[in-house]
């Protein structure tokens, strides 16, 4: 009963806190943070203690495929360059200064259990995401921080076995380099099999519930065989659901894809909200312990400020430099643009033909001229959005100061095993910089978009794509109304309908592929088309709740 009654009041401060936080300009999970900070020291609460392997296995691999399956892929394709580069080379250089840094003001630590407490307190959580959102930036921002917090789980759980294995047997550079290329090469094979398959599977069910169901298995599908495999689970997860992400309009159908997101939506908002709620519960235990410890709590909090310092100095060095080669980039497309533009007018003339080498040579392959295409449009695309969305140094800001930590970090820290030295020290100090990380940047990150004011959303380059999606819509309702009309069996009502709205969601599926409008326009048109499709279906079948449509 006791537990029960925990869980009960869990859930009630989750929503709570969710209900709250637009009301009181405070993002929801430091609001949690905090709550959970203060239940901790009440008398008759109990310590609290979580094993790291629920979070880190139960809680991250779904949290990561919902985040991945809600990301465009076309966003994170663009963005891949910035989001590698944080994900991975970022925490790479935050854990070895980290690690020099906690091996020097720690007696006694050593440099691998330096460079292990390094890689415990390098990524950063996807919490700075929603609170991004919230305060308005540009898109670009906030895509980069979500594919940022998507990928660099994964770097820091391999650097800290690797740091793990270096305190009993030797390890070089170039094993430590193969051991992060073999996680990520098996993850990333497991999760493009596990994303198709899953996508395969339930596009043939037909309730919506049941499809709902098997797809709380897709993160764990992907994520055990992954670390069987020796490869990431977190990354294997977050594969599997930018497949399912960028597949699912096309395979499942709109009941399915509704269902889908609004239960992933509740069990993203649970499993986010304990998290946080748990991680502050976790203080009072956490503090005791470090009371027998000789460095004591107060040079322990010393060291996590130092080190709370030292990882906003690290990726604000990395950051100028990525802005540098961002525009860089973005100016060499400009350039290129003109040369571009000729390509694509002679490759959309009627009249071309391409032919092909070895056998056959001569004959016009009608596939592969339209890869070419296709590959052109998405090129010309890229650098009419690069060009559009600039990130200046005022986004910069934004990037340096959105590097929160967050409860992966407690969770990875209690990883640590028993043999540690101060044990008990390293995880309070991975807690000290998570929270004031949380609560200080977290905190102070809406005042400083108000102070430095980055680029937010241009409104008016979206109501002009909004303009021409709408136009494309009225296209394709025409021509199928049209072809409808003069067919021997002429289609009207629903049927006719249904047929409008599947030609048009394959246009904006198209327009999607090749990168013609932004990601936020074309999902709002996908949706309405989604909705007014099952309003449709469910008037045909009144009662029934059954996605049984097989989609476009």
């Amino acid at each position: 009963m006791p537990i029960l009654i925990i869980a009960v009041a869990g859930l009630l401060a989750v929503a709570a806190s969710v209900t709250l936080a637009p009301r009181l300009r405070v993002a929801s999970p430091l609001i949690l943070v905090v709550l959970g900070i203060a239940i901790s020291f009440l008398p008759f609460v109990p310590v609290v203690e979580i094993q790291s392997e629920w979070i880190l296995e139960g809680v991250l691999p779904p949290l990561l495929y919902s985040a991945a399956v809600s990301m465009p892929a076309m966003n994170f394709r663009r963005e891949f360059t910035a989001i590698s580069g944080l994900s991975v080379v970022l925490v790479v250089l935050s854990t070895v200064i980290l690690g020099i840094f906690f091996a020097w003001a720690i007696p006694g630590l050593g440099l691998w259990w330096g460079l292990a407490l390094g890689a415990i307190v390098s990524p950063t959580d996807a919490v700075a995401t929603s609170i991004v959102k919230s305060v308005g930036v540009s898109g670009r921002v906030a895509s980069v921080l979500e594919g940022e917090s998507l990928l660099n789980d994964a770097t820091a759980l391999v650097l800290l076995r690797a740091a793990l294995a270096g305190t009993v047997v030797s390890v070089s550079a170039a094993g430590v380099v193969g051991e992060f290329a073999r996680a990520v090469i098996f993850a990333c094979l497991t999760g493009i099999v596990v994303g198709k398959l899953n996508l395969r599977v339930r596009a043939r069910l037909a309730d919506a519930t049941v499809n709902t169901v098997v797809s709380f298995t897709v993160p764990f599908l992907a994520a055990i065989p992954a670390e069987l495999l020796g490869g990431s689970g977190l990354v294997a997860a977050v594969v599997a659901g930018l497949v399912t992400g960028h597949g699912a309009a096309r395979r499942l159908s709109a009941f399915h894809r509704l269902s889908d997101s609004q239960n992933w939506q509740t069990v993203e908002v649970i499993l986010e909200g304990a998290i946080f709620l748990v991680m502050g519960l976790e203080l009072f235990g956490i503090v005791t312990e470090v009371g027998l410890e000789s460095v004591g709590v107060v040079a322990a909090v010393w060291v996590a400020a130092g080190a709370l310092v030292l990882t906003i100095l690290v990726r604000a060095a990395y950051i100028v430099p990525l802005l540098r080669r961002l525009d860089r980039r973005a100016r060499r497309g400009e350039r290129v643009k003109p040369r571009l533009d000729v390509v694509q007018q002679r490759l959309e003339a009627p009249d071309v033909v391409m032919s092909t080498r070895g056998p056959g040579r001569g004959a016009t392959t009608a596939g592969r001229l339209e890869r070419i295409r296709t590959r052109t449009r998405r090129v010309l695309a890229d650098i009419e959005y690069f060009r559009a969305a600039p990130l200046s140094w005022r986004d910069g800001g934004v990037l340096v100061w959105s590097g929160m930590r967050g409860a992966v970090t407690v969770a990875a820290a209690q990883t640590l095993p028993s043999h540690t030295p101060h044990r008990a020290l390293l995880i309070f100090i991975a807690f000290c910089v998570a929270g004031s990380s949380l609560l200080i940047q977290g905190g102070t990150l809406p005042l400083l978009v108000r102070r430095i004011k980055p680029q937010a959303t241009d409104r008016a380059l979206i109501e002009a794509e909004h303009a021409k999606v709408l136009a494309l819509l009225g296209d394709v309702d025409d021509r199928v109304s049209a072809d409808a009309a003069d067919a021997k069996e002429p289609m009207t009502g629903g049927p006719l309908r249904l047929a409008v709205i599947a030609a048009q969601r394959n246009a904006l599926l198209d327009a999607r592929d090749d990168g013609t409008y932004g990601a936020d326009v074309l999902r709002s048109a996908l949706v309405s088309l989604d909705a007014e499709q099952i309003s449709i279906e469910l008037q045909a079948a009144p009662g029934q709740w059954r996605g049984d449509d097989e989609g476009p």
